[in-house]
Parts: structure tokens; sequence; C-alpha cells
């Protein structure tokens, strides 16, 4: 059961047209059944060893992609590990697990379930989108034998409801502007509610820096900073000519974290090239980042990711609704990871800070008795104990 600690009070959420995910339904996955995990600007998952936090980011991740239009085999590429502990076969040998969110924006607050079956073959067999008072679609497996779902959205025209078959391993809210004519009001509200959905989910962007990956020159490239921040020396080279706002306060961030005096954060492009990141000192040489502790090149890599936004990370955000009106939400498996207590506290301190203005949601889950939790809860964050 999860447990929600308020500290102090919370920190303000997006503005009201920005869609954003509010809450985590995991009815039965993985080791939770029943389990409610509300979500914050920034949010901190705590808890021992094996209560879940990882699974409750991999079912974020996992309606985050569904959302932008993956198979369900691409997101779930081990299905058994999602059905909850002690699950057992109904009489035709099916187990699955269930998953959802609520997402609020200017439609209001939108639901949608979504129940899986792992076995004997992975497929979606029900969805819902549902509203207060009112149901935009409704999805339900008839025919085993079909690889579609029996599908009902919410038409208020001359009939109530219009019927139609989808694919059984897409999510069908994702789908829905491609069926939906939006010819009624009825027709409307559903569109406005799928998007609503959609805009909220896409806008979710998993990292997990890896320094093994973080150590090599790179290309230019795109400046895209990917989910285990390989290409961090690019994007560096992106980010310090684009915002010398938020570089001077990655900067900063690093003065605190890295050991050593810090004057600069730089990428240079050698003659072959390529990009490699260096930490410039008050005097003598620079350093490599290649040649920083584990621990350092995580904290580096966290910080420039709280100080990015939707144009610099690569998430899937939805290209034809402007960046002003999507709110984006970094899942951070680990935050703490590798970190001391004083990079810990830094770290929390910068997501709070970001977090309150609105430039990024958080949620991040840490090990318990982490620095990063106190932290936390003194500049206003959500913690979410999952300790059983």
């Amino acid at each position: 059961m999860t447990v929600l600690q308020p500290g102090a009070p919370a920190l303000p959420g997006p503005t009201p047209d920005r869609p954003y995910v509010t809450e985590l339904r995991l009815s039965a996955f993985a080791r939770h059944r029943g389990t409610t995990v509300p979500l914050n600007s920034f949010t901190v998952l705590t808890g021992p060893s094996g209560s879940g936090k990882t699974s409750v980011l991999r079912a974020l991740d996992a309606l985050a992609r569904l959302g932008g239009g993956a198979h369900l085999d691409e997101v779930f590429p081990d299905p058994a590990a999602c059905v909850p502990d002690q699950a057992r076969p109904d009489a035709q040998h099916r187990r699955g697990f269930r998953i959802g969110c609520t997402v609020a924006g200017p439609v209001g607050p939108v639901r949608l379930d979504l129940a899986v079956q792992a076995e004997p073959e992975l497929r979606i067999v029900g969805e819902r989108l549902t509203g207060p008072g009112v149901t935009y679609l409704e999805t339900a497996l008839r025919d085993p034998g079909r690889r579609d779902v029996q599908a009902a959205w919410h038409t208020a025209g001359s009939v109530a409801v219009t019927r139609g078959p989808l694919p059984d391993d897409l999510l069908g809210t994702a789908l829905l502007p491609l069926r939906v004519a939006g010819r009624t009001q009825g027709q409307r509200q559903v569109l406005a509610a799928a998007e609503q959905t959609v805009v909220g989910l896409r806008s979710l962007f998993a990292c997990d820096p890896e320094p093994a990956r973080m150590r090599a020159p790179v290309p230019v490239g795109d400046g895209m900073l990917l989910a285990g921040c390989d290409n961090l020396a690019s994007v560096l080279r992106r980010t310090r000519s684009e915002c010398a706002h938020r570089h001077a306060l990655l900067v900063a961030a690093a003065r605190a974290g890295l050991a050593g005096p810090v004057r600069e954060v730089l990428a240079e492009t050698g003659t072959d090239g390529l990009v490699r990141a260096v930490v410039g000192r008050e005097s003598g040489p620079a350093t490599p980042v290649g040649r920083l502790a584990d621990g350092e090149l995580r904290y580096l890599a966290l910080a420039l990711v709280l100080l990015t936004g939707p144009g610099v990370l690569d998430v899937d955000t939805v290209a034809e609704v402007p960046d002003a009106y999507q709110s984006l939400t970094v899942l951070a498996d680990g935050l703490d990871r590798g970190l001391d207590p004083a990079q810990s506290r830094e770290l929390a301190a910068l997501a709070a800070r970001m977090c309150a203005r609105g430039h990024i949601r958080l949620v991040a889950a840490v090990g318990e008795g982490s620095a990063v939790v106190p932290e936390a809860r003194t500049h206003g964050a959500a913690v979410v104990d999952l300790r059983p």
C-alpha cells in the first residue's frame, strides 16, 4: 500500500492547460496489487529493496510508450515479469496485469485503465478512457480467435456510441484521432480527452545515466539528450551556446557536486570532429569528464537533465502541440545511485527549484534512508513510501 508523506506545502503544478499525469494505478502489476501512486510536481519514491519502486517507473514508462504508438510487444518484451506474484491462471490458462493513470488538463481529469493478457499470448483485453460521468472509450476482447478488440466510443449524436474493431496490440486511445470524425459534440469530447491523455503520456522521459557510456567522445549529432546520457558532450556543446542562464546554473551545480574547484563545464571539438566534455578548473588543465568518478558523472548528467527541456531531451513529444502546452516529466530510477549524501542533497534541491518553476516534473526512485528524502521533503516534494 502506498503512503503519501507530505513535507512542506506541495510544489505548484503546471498551468491547467498543460496535460500531466497526476496519478498512477497499479491494480495488478509485478509486486503491486491495488497500489495508487499520487504524482506531484516533484515526487520521490522510497522504500526498501524489493518494494516495487522500479516497477512504478516501469509502468509509467510503458504507458508513455503506448501513448506514443508503440506496439505491445515492444513495450513489454518480458510480459510474464509484469504479472503479479502468486497470480494463478484461469480455466483458459490466461494470466495478465492491469495498470492505469489519470491525466489532468483542460478537459478535466481523464482516467485511462488498461488490462493486458500476458499469457498464453500478449494482447490488450480491455481499455477504458473515462471522465467524470462519461465513458469516452471502452474496449473488450470478444473473440479470442481474432487479433482485435471490440471498441465503443462516445458519440452523443443520433446514436449514443459508435462501435468498431481496434487492434489488440496498440493503445486504442492513441488511435482515436484516426477513427473519430469529430462531427458531434460527443465525438469532439472524445478527441479532446484522447489528445489530453496522449500529450500527458508522451511528455514522459525515462532517464538513467550510464557512466561507462558517457566517457568516450561522441559525434556532434543533433544535441538531443539520450536516456542513458551517452551523448552528454554533444548536448553540453548545444546548451552552452543556446541558454547562458541555464548553463550558468549547471556550472553552479557542478561546483557544488564535483570534486575540486570548478570554473566551467564545456565541450570541445577535436581535430577528429568528435566532441569531448571537460571540466574547466580555476587553475591548471581542464579535466576530461572521462576521468570523473561514476557518481560525479551521474550527478553532472542528472543536473543537465533537470536544466534542459522538451527541446533538448530525446522525448517523444507531440510535434503538433507547442512546447508551452507540454509539461515534461522526467522518470529517474536510482536518482541517488552512486552519489554521496552531499551530492544527493544538492540534486534534490536543484530538482525542487526547477519543479517549482514549472519547468519540469520529476518522479524519482531512491534507496531507503537516502539523503534525497529529507531534502526533497524540506522543499515541498511529495514522498511516497512503498514499504509493504
